[in-house]
Parts: C-alpha cells; sequence; structure tokens
C-alpha cells in the first residue's frame, strides 16, 4: 500500500472520486438471493442455498466499509448520525412494513395457537434483535420443522447491529492509528479473525447462538470489509488481466458449494469459510474490469433486475412460503411445485415493494434532507406501530374459542382406540395449555438440557420394599415419567429417572445441530455408571428414533440396533423393558386442531406414515439377542388405520412426538402389567 505523500495524494483522490457501480456486485446479490429463494421453495438440488445469506454479508461489509472510508478520507471523521439515518431509510421501510402485513396475514391465515409466536418474532424484529430470540430460543434454521413466519428477519437483526458498532470501530482506529491505513487493515483483520474464530470455537458450545449471534457471524462481513480494503488498495495486480480469473474460481466454488452443502454440514464453523471466500474472490475479479472475468455474465439483464429488487425478495419470499403452509396445516410440506409458484409469485411483489416502498423512501425529502433525528422519530414511531399491531392480532387470537361446546367422557385405554371427533369442551388439557403439560420431571429440573452433563437424575417413592425401576432415555423416555410416578407414589415400585434433551439411551454418537453432541456422550456414560451401581430390578428404555448420526446415517437400523444392545449389555443382570417409540404426527396436533375443531380426523395421521417399522424391528431383534423384554403400546395409539390424537376427552400428544403428561398417567396399568411381566422374567 503506498505511503507518504503519495498516500497522502491518493486518498485525497479517493475521497473526492464517485465509486463507480459494480453491475458485478448486482448480479451477485441475484445470484444470492435466488439461492435463499429456491433453497427455501424445497428446491432439493440446490440443498445449500442458505449459504445466499452469507454472500450478502460479505457485499454489505464490503459496501458498508467502502462508503465508511471515503467519509473519513473526504471529512477526517463519520458523521454518525448522519450515516444511521441513510441505514434506517434504506432498511427499515420496506422490513417493517413487511413485518406488519405479514402480522396481519398471519392473524387470518394462520392456526391461533401460532399467534405467540409470531407476536414474540414481531417484537423482536421491531427491536431489531430477532436474531437473539431465535438464538435463545434454541432455533434450527437449517431443519426447523415449525419455522417462525419472522425467521428470516435473522440475518438483518446481524447487519443491523454490525452498522451500530462497525462505524465506531472504523473512526476509533482512524484516529487512533493517525490514519495510517495500513493499521487499521491490521486492526480490521486481527477483529476478523478473532470473530472466526469464536465461530469455530462456538460451535462445540452452542450451534445455534453461533449461527445467530453478532460476535460469530461479524467475520463474514468483516472479510468484505477486508476486501474493500484490498480494492482501495491500488496494488498493481488487481488490475491485472488475470485477475478476472479470480471471479470465475469464486462463482464456481459458490455454485458447487451451493450444490454440494445441505441441512447435515455444521454450520455455521469452518464451512461458512468457503462460500464468504468464494464471494470475497468474485467482488475483487469482478473489479478487475477484465475480459476474463465473469462481469458480463453477472451483469445481464435479468440478474440486473432480480439484484435491484433482491433486498425486497428477500423480504417477501419467507412469509409467502410459510403462511400457506400454515393454513393448509399439514406436516408434509406443500408440493415442490406449489412452492415454486410461491416462490415466483413473490417477485412481482418484490417489484412493487421495491418500486413504491423502498425506493421512495430512500428520496423521500423530508427525511432525506433532514434532520437524523425525523428520521429516527418515524423509525421509532414504525416499530412501535409494528409492535402495537402484533399485540392486537395476538390479544384477538387469545378470544378466540378453542373447543366445540360439547362435551366427551374420559375413556378407558383401549387397543386399536377410536378417536374423538371434535375437540371437547373439557379436554383436558385444553389446547392452549397442550404444550405446558409435560412431566414433573421438567419442572424438578432433572430432566437435563442440551449442555448439561448431570447424571443425578430424579428419585420417587420411599417403600424399600418396592422394586427399583430406573427410566432412561431422551425426551421421549420422560413421556413414560407420570405413569411411572404415579406407580412410585402408590408405592408400587422405586423410580429413578435419568433423562435428557435429544440425548439418546441407545450407545451411538449424534449430533446435534449438525455437530458431535460430546455432552450426550459424557450424560450417557455418568447415568450408565450410576444406575448400574444401584443393581435396579428394572431398565426401561424409550428413545426418539430420529436422531442424526456421526457419519451420517446410512445403515441406520442395524446401528441402532448394535447401539441398544450395547446399553442393554452395559446394566448387567438387571432385567430390562424397551418400550416402542410412540407414534409421530404430522405436526403439533394442538395447532392443527385449532383449526378443525369440528373434525379432529384432518389432524390424525395414517398409521404407516406415524410408525417407523424398521426401527421397531431393529429395537425387537435387540430384545431377542440380549434377552429383554420388548413392549409394544402401539396398539394402544393407533388402530388399523390411524393414530388418533385425542381419546374420549384426553389430548395423546403435547407436540408431534410426545405424549401429554395427561394421557401418560392414564397408561398406568398397561405400564404396570408390563412391569410386572418383566418382573418375573426367567
Amino acid at each position: 500500500m503506498p505511503s507518504g505523500a503519495t498516500a497522502q495524494a491518493e486518498l485525497a483522490t479517493r475521497a473526492t472520486v464517485k465509486e463507480p457501480f459494480r453491475l458485478d456486485i448486482q448480479g451477485l446479490r441475484a445470484i444470492a438471493v435466488l439461492f435463499v429463494v429456491a433453497y427455501h421453495a424445497g428446491l432439493k438440488p440446490l440443498s445449500g442455498g442458505y449459504v445466499g445469506v452469507d454472500v450478502f454479508f460479505v457485499i454489505s461489509g464490503f459496501l458498508i466499509t467502502g462508503q465508511l472510508l471515503r467519509m473519513l478520507d473526504r471529512e477526517g471523521s463519520i458523521r454518525f448520525g448522519n450515516f444511521y439515518a441513510k441505514r434506517a431509510r434504506r432498511i427499515l421501510p420496506a422490513a417493517l412494513l413487511v413485518a406488519g402485513l405479514t402480522t396481519v396475514a398471519s392473524w387470518i391465515w394462520m392456526p391461533p395457537l401460532l399467534m405467540k409466536e409470531v407476536w414474540h418474532g414481531a417484537v423482536a424484529t421491531a427491536l431489531y434483535a430477532p436474531n437473539m430470540l431465535f438464538a435463545y430460543q434454541g432455533t434450527n434454521y437449517l431443519s426447523e420443522s415449525t419455522p417462525s413466519v419472522f425467521q428470516h428477519y435473522w440475518s438483518l437483526g446481524i447487519e443491523e447491529q454490525f452498522y451500530i458498532f462497525w462505524p465506531a470501530i472504523l473512526a476509533v482506529g482512524f484516529w487512533i492509528f493517525r490514519r495510517n491505513q495500513r493499521v487499521l487493515l491490521a486492526m480490521v483483520a486481527a477483529l476478523t479473525l478473532a470473530s472466526f474464530v469464536l465461530c469455530v470455537v462456538g460451535m462445540d458450545i452452542s450451534q445455534p447462538w453461533t449461527f445467530f449471534s453478532l460476535p460469530t457471524r461479524a467475520w463474514e462481513l468483516g472479510v468484505g470489509a477486508l476486501v474493500a480494503f484490498v480494492v482501495r488498495s491500488g496494488w498493481a495486480w488487481l488490475k491485472r488481466p488475470s485477475t478476472g480469473l479470480l471471479a470465475w474460481i469464486g462463482l464456481v466454488s459458490l455454485l458447487v458449494i451451493g450444490f454440494s452443502y445441505d441441512s447435515s454440514t455444521p454450520f455455521p464453523g469452518f464451512y461458512a469459510a468457503l462460500p464468504v471466500l468464494a464471494t470475497a474472490l468474485l467482488i475483487v475479479g469482478g473489479g478487475a474490469e477484465s475480459r476474463l472475468s465473469s462481469g458480463r455474465l453477472l451483469g445481464a439483464g435479468i440478474l440486473q433486475f432480480i439484484g435491484k429488487i433482491s433486498y425486497s425478495l428477500y423480504l417477501v419470499h419467507w412469509p409467502l412460503q410459510v403462511i400457506p403452509q400454515a393454513f393448509v396445516g399439514s406436516g408434509e410440506p406443500l408440493p415442490l411445485l406449489v412452492r415454486l409458484l410461491l416462490g415466483l409469485a413473490s417477485v412481482p411483489l418484490a417489484w412493487l415493494l421495491f418500486r413504491w416502498v423502498e425506493e421512495p423512501a430512500m428520496r423521500y425529502r423530508p427525511l432525506a434532507h433532514g434532520r437524523p433525528r425525523n428520521t429516527f422519530v418515524v423509525a421509532l414511531a414504525a416499530s412501535g406501530l409494528v409492535i402495537a399491531l402484533a399485540f392486537t392480532a395476538f390479544t384477538a387470537s387469545n378470544q378466540i374459542q378453542l373447543s366445540t361446546n360439547q362435551t366427551a367422557s374420559q375413556k378407558a385405554i383401549e387397543v386399536q382406540p377410536t378417536g374423538t371427533p371434535f375437540v371437547p369442551s373439557n379436554l383436558k388439557p385444553s389446547l392452549r395449555l397442550a404444550f405446558e403439560d409435560t412431566a414433573a420431571s421438567y419442572a424438578l429440573g432433572c430432566h437435563v438440557s442440551f449442555d448439561s452433563t448431570d447424571a443425578s437424575g430424579c428419585q420417587v417413592g420411599t417403600n424399600a420394599a418396592a422394586p427399583l425401576v430406573v427410566l432412561f432415555g431422551d425426551s421421549h423416555s420422560s413421556s413414560w415419567y407420570p405413569a411411572l410416578e404415579q406407580l412410585a407414589k402408590a408405592g408400587k415400585i422405586r423410580l429413578d429417572s435419568s433423562t435428557k434433551n435429544a440425548c439418546p439411551s441407545v450407545n451411538i454418537p449424534t449430533l446435534h445441530n449438525g455437530v458431535a453432541y460430546k455432552a450426550c456422550q459424557v450424560w450417557r456414560e455418568a447415568a450408565v455408571k450410576r444406575m448400574t451401581a444401584l443393581h435396579p430390578d428394572i431398565v426401561v428404555l424409550a428413545n426418539y428414533r430420529n436422531v442424526q448420526l456421526v457419519g451420517g446415517n446410512g445403515n441406520f437400523s442395524a446401528r441402532w440396533q448394535k447401539g441398544l444392545e450395547s446399553t442393554i449389555f452395559a446394566f448387567g443382570t438387571s432385567k430390562t423393558m424397551v418400550i416402542s417409540d410412540v407414534p409421530t404426527q404430522a405436526g403439533t396436533p394442538a395447532v392443527c386442531l385449532s383449526m378443525h375443531l369440528e373434525s379432529t380426523v384432518r389432524c390424525d395421521r395414517d398409521r404407516v406414515s406415524a410408525l417407523s417399522t424398521d426401527i421397531i424391528e431393529a429395537e425387537r431383534a435387540a430384545a431377542r439377542s440380549t434377552g429383554a423384554r420388548y413392549v409394544d403400546f402401539v396398539h394402544y395409539f393407533c388402530n388399523a388405520t390411524t393414530c388418533p390424537v385425542i381419546f374420549g376427552d384426553t389430548l395423546v400428544y403435547r407436540d408431534a412426538d410426545h405424549l401429554t403428561a395427561t394421557f401418560s398417567r392414564q397408561m398406568v396399568t398397561p405400564l404396570w402389567k408390563e412391569i410386572q411381566a418383566t418382573l418375573h422374567l426367567k
């Protein structure tokens, strides 16, 4: 980088020369947003389309840093009020309008029980922190089955928070280092590296926080900032024709990544570095103005159009996918053709948003030529309006009756059950309280969270003469805690329970959010060691079959069987009861039922889809080979064709695959019979 008088002259020149419009960057925006839209529409070949957001991060870091550096060169400081006001006029009008319209559309078409989630998402969006909400909720962006209608706003949260801190960081560095841009570049490189290291380390601590938080994603914008320094450096190699080849390398790499990454890719972490570097190469190579560059391709008219409306397209495409899916109410995704048509429909809507909101807001004279505080007042008022609108919609949805006026009597547990065809007014638990109807082990803190390795468990029952039963497994195992707890309180057994979120008792290494679930392995080994020392009379195992295994899910059933056998053998002479997994519904029954109060059959899943026969056979085989008892309770949940969600006056499931505590307690009689039969095993 030049220095001395030459450097000062170049700084003065750069400060007065307006940067040329980069057609290649506009085309790159188009590729990024098309990646995201196609991915969200379910286009399976483009399974890594989510990296389009990473492309946007790099572009944003590049453009914003370039603007700030030109401001520093020209004025020696940053007019923070003007900068933030301009950013607000650029981002907020379209974002807040779409947020408001999304809230209204959700209130009209989405199930009433989802409006609490809509309310949370709208408030977080209006407060410019949706990413923090999703991190706190532990959202898995790449495999979330019931995503928030505001989930796509997470990336805007990252950018908005970056814009708050980045100008001050550059201004302070510019002042401390006396305008020495070499040192300022080194500072930016150090911050970028620190963020990247935090991102890599964070993957082993908490993938949701790593995915959604600014400190662990800022390095992607930082790479864009570094590219801005490089492009401004004046280095001779930047203008060489051969430099244009970097753009082709970046473009091809980006396409390969888009078609090869998928939801099982540990992301962000190291894997995020590849699309980020590919984008950096595209920007550097595109600036070479060489015939060897991909600029002609990226400058194509259709890509320029899509790039121009890319921000609006990003905003509108996601609710257009989520709201129709929620309205249909099925756990199965809409047909691919429908989702692709919805993605296509978002293009004209995006153009309207760009033409009548996004573009005019930037030029609106009372704000563009007024004091920055005018923009801030309008922005705060608009945010407040979105919050008020969301609160009104949420309050109104709470007034909706979520049952019929008919009552139903309690039915005794029976095989081949027939479901109640309506939502009774005396339903237990009610639809609004269904998700909270959990085992007492949750409130006691002995059903442990993802990060915990505490294997001390829960102990219930004081009858020293009663057989000791240990319950061991994941949250599906804890679904049987209420029934076992009743037996313990009645003095028939002593219960010792050790359960953990998403951690099966099957001795097999699993992934959690795409990375090795180390806390599960540590907890499982500690739990086995503690419980075997108790010499229990019966070990009860129950697990959720839908997990991701280290090394992929190839040959899953055989590996599951081997892991289950390993766990059973670890308990030595103790008798073991393996309970079949509960049927998996298409979605959360309470949500579906809230839209079909008079016809609950529309929420019942067919038996074939609800069960996993290969895992059932694998667990049967494991029980046979180890002398354990396999307990098949499926006939209590399903008839010959379907698996109903309401029996009598009782709601069976609190979500797609967990029993309500109320129904679990009603299973106490058949469960006690199986325990007695297991005790008499030779």
